[in-house]
Order: structure tokens, then C-alpha cells, then sequence
């Protein structure tokens, strides 16, 4: 794997390597955050939460306050600052995007997945929403 972040594909002649090891490959290429330093982040406007978990989740246990929603098959269209899908707040990469699922193993994959679209200061919250909420931190209910 190079320093980059992201995940080492398989070519020929390498192993095949199993979730484990791919998920402990691509979290080594950047420091993940626990829920309450993200939550001051996010409050100091040093980075923007995303949550990538679907509806029924989102509906079954509620929204962070101020997270945008972006769930995950369209994450890099959304948050790619040169993509023609993005949304407004995805204006430089430079930004520090803090991706949020449900328990911290699908947001490992997509914050890795933003390295390899240079958004370097990308990482994922450990434990994910679950951890959020076990916290003690805010978290209002869905409104469809």
C-alpha cells in the first residue's frame, strides 16, 4: 500500500486479502476520530459530518444535528470538488470531511475511497453512529 491512504488492489500475482485486512489497510492512512472530537469539530466549524447510513437507519434511530446526508453509492459524486454532481459545500479539498455510519466499518471504506479523490483530510468516525449516540451526543429525529 503507498502512504496515500487508500486501499492496495489486487494484480496479478498478489493475495486476495479479506475485509479485515483490507479495513486495517486503509485505516492506517489516516487518524479516525471518536465521537467527541468530532462533535467539536464539527461545532467549531473545523469539519463537516456526513452520514452515508441509509434511510430505514436515519428513520429507525434519528440524524446527528447538522450532518449532511449523503448516503454512500453517492458519496464521491456529492463531495468531489471538481465533480459536476457536488454538492455546495464540497468546495476544495482542503476540507475535512468526517464520514459517518452506522457502527464504523462502511466509513472506513468510503473516507479511504475520498483519498484516492484527494480529499486527504477525509477520515471516519470510530464506532459510527452507534458510538454517536452512546455518547450522549445530540441527535434529533427523522423527518421525512
Amino acid at each position: 500500500m503507498s502512504g496515500t491512504g487508500g486501499a492496495a488492489v489486487s494484480g496479478a500475482g498478489e493475495r486476495p486479502v479479506g475485509i479485515d485486512e483490507l479495513l486495517e489497510r486503509v485505516r492506517r492512512g489516516y487518524e479516525r476520530v471518536e465521537p467527541r472530537e468530532a462533535y467539536a469539530a464539527a461545532r467549531a466549524g473545523e469539519a463537516l459530518l456526513v452520514d452515508i447510513r441509509y434511510a430505514a437507519l436515519r428513520e429507525r434511530d434519528g440524524l446527528i444535528p447538522g450532518a449532511l446526508v449523503v448516503e454512500r453509492n453517492e458519496l464521491e459524486w456529492r463531495l468531489d470538488p471538481q465533480g459536476s454532481h457536488r454538492l455546495s459545500e464540497a468546495t476544495g479539498h482542503d476540507l475535512r470531511f468526517v464520514v459517518v455510519c452506522n457502527e464504523g466499518y462502511a466509513s472506513s471504506l468510503a473516507a479511504a475511497s475520498l483519498h484516492q479523490l484527494g480529499l486527504r483530510r477525509a477520515t471516519d468516525l470510530v464506532g459510527g453512529f452507534q458510538s454517536w449516540r452512546a455518547a450522549g451526543l445530540p441527535v434529533t429525529a427523522w423527518a421525512p
